[in-house]
């Protein structure tokens, strides 16, 4: 109860404020198109298919594929993590605290950010439970079921079953600790992978039914071993780096402290790492939260590490939330009340100016109709949807396909517009083979025009558009015609050939 109601009272606050054209939209495009009946990563970008399947089957109860409904969808998923994390801590709990409860619902909630990342903030919390769930009573149902979580978790995204798995084989080693239990560690390993399979069936079905899935999907894995990266990595902003003096002190601070949380990250899943060892080798009790969150910390501390912004430290501090949150439960109340209330005050202060019901706030952002409802947005956002729609208007009218590219997947969401190419959020350099593919389907959607913004991505000027995707750069420059007039000198405008004067 207290997860949904302040999950509703978070929608009613900011559900309609904010919206991004860039992540966001990446989302929202594909829900749309699955609703269409495509198929993610086969016929578009995207992430892996559980998010997507999970949005669509909330727009279609909605009557709808705009962005209100996906937020609903997204909202639906994080009220089920924020419960699943609640009650871990209150489990944990030696007596129960109302308390208690309400500041550990104020750090969670307050992380919960991006709204379009809930899928990854929830899926961790998730794991979380299923380990837990294991540890409590390591017997064969168990370990199955823990297993089948981490397959569904795949299916939702394929790092957090990395993650799942990692933290699952910690786990699974540290039952064989002085085991006292029963059941066998390798009869429960087979039964946690038969659990595995299970889980992941959704994308193992896919693989073998769905034509043309296969390939797309092992090619998507290629592409990744190929950069050697998941993400375009960012500098840790370290405590010790901040300028204080070309900063305001509430933004100092505030850099203080996410460098802080990353440095917890390591320092947390280390300690806690080590002392359920020890605890398990002196065969003292333990919680089994914490036994499973302290397996999880350091694998979803390279997520956040891997572009050390905020968004993705969000994504990868849930373990390490509920582990603290437990950990504190079991301690004297003199250390327990401050500690508590000092990770409640950071967390509000560092994620409250990134919440964009925050961001709005006293007339900051402005009224825009997107998909049928009013929502609140930025004033530059609010330019860049009112250029795509004038240029839709005159240039592609009538469902006509148009290129945004690289940073606005949004665009053909906003216009509903399918995309001319398949990648539609092209921050990584391809090969030459890929992008002579993706101008023969530019060719055959005839897109009536194109908008490139060659802003380079983090300061970067090897990340322009022009220089990871030179190709069809210069297709766009030899078969599309400037217009002048561009409201921002990184945005290249210009439009099809076929409409020259």
């Amino acid at each position: 109860m207290l997860a949904s109601v302040v999950v509703i009272a978070l929608f009613v606050w900011q559900g309609n404020k904010g919206f991004s054209l860039w992540d966001e939209g990446f989302l929202w495009y594909g829900a749309q198109r699955v609703t269409l009946g495509e198929v993610p990563i086969r016929d578009f970008m995207a992430y892996d298919p559980g998010r997507y399947y999970w949005v669509a089957a909330v727009m279609e109860l909605c009557g709808s594929n705009g962005i209100m409904a996906m937020r609903i969808a997204l909202a639906i998923f994080q009220a089920i993590g924020l419960f699943v994390g609640l009650l871990l801590i209150a489990r944990a709990l030696k007596k129960q605290s109302l308390v208690y409860l309400l500041l550990s619902t104020l750090i969670l909630t307050a992380w919960m950010f991006p709204r379009y990342k809930l899928f990854d903030v929830s899926l961790s919390i998730f794991l979380v439970g299923a380990l837990t769930y294991l540890v409590e009573k390591p017997v064969g149902r168990r370990y199955f079921l823990a297993g089948m979580c981490v397959g569904l978790a795949a299916v939702f995204g394929r790092n957090h079953g990395v993650y799942g798995v990692t933290g699952s084989l910690g786990v699974i080693a540290w039952l064989t600790i002085n085991r006292s239990e029963s059941y066998s560690p390798v009869s429960g390993l087979l039964a946690w992978s038969a659990g595995v399979i299970t889980g992941y069936c959704p994308i193992l079905l896919m693989l073998i039914f769905v034509p043309g899935f296969a390939a797309a999907f092992l090619e998507d894995i290629r592409y990744l071993f190929e950069i050697r990266t998941t993400n375009i990595p960012l500098p840790v902003q370290w405590p010790w780096r901040v300028h204080f003096t070309s900063l305001p002190t509430s933004d100092a601070v505030r850099e203080i402290l996410i460098g802080t949380f990353f440095i917890g990250l390591l320092i947390f899943g280390a300690v806690s790492l080590l002392w359920v060892v020890r605890q398990r080798m002196l065969n003292r009790p333990v919680s089994p939260t914490l036994v499973a969150a302290s397996f999880l910390v350091l694998p979803y501390a390279h997520f956040a590490y891997s572009r050390a912004d905020i968004s993705h430290l969000a994504q990868g501090i849930f373990p390490m939330l509920v582990g603290i949150m437990v950990a504190l439960s079991r301690q004297a109340a003199q250390i327990k009340w401050p500690l508590a209330a000092v990770i409640c005050a950071a967390s509000i202060w560092v994620m409250i100016a990134f919440q964009p019901g925050w961001e709005c706030r006293d007339g900051k952002c402005v009224g825009v109709e997107i998909s049928h409802s009013m929502l609140q947005t930025a004033p530059g956002t609010a330019r860049d949807i009112a250029l795509l729609r004038t240029l839709a208007d005159k240039y592609a009218a009538h469902g006509r396909s148009f290129i945004a590219a690289p940073y606005w997947p949004g665009a053909y969401a906003l216009l509903e517009r399918k995309s001319p190419v398949w990648e539609i959020y092209p921050l990584q350099r391809r090969s030459g083979t890929f992008e002579q593919d993706e101008i023969k389907r530019i060719e055959a959607a005839n897109p009536g025009f194109a908008l490139i913004d060659e802003m380079p991505l983090d300061g970067v000027d090897a990340l322009r558009f022009s220089n990871t995707h030179p190709l069809i750069y210069q297709y766009i420059l030899n078969n599309f015609v400037p217009l002048p007039g561009s409201p921002n000198p990184y945005y290249h405008i210009s439009k099809a050939n076929s409409q020259a004067q």
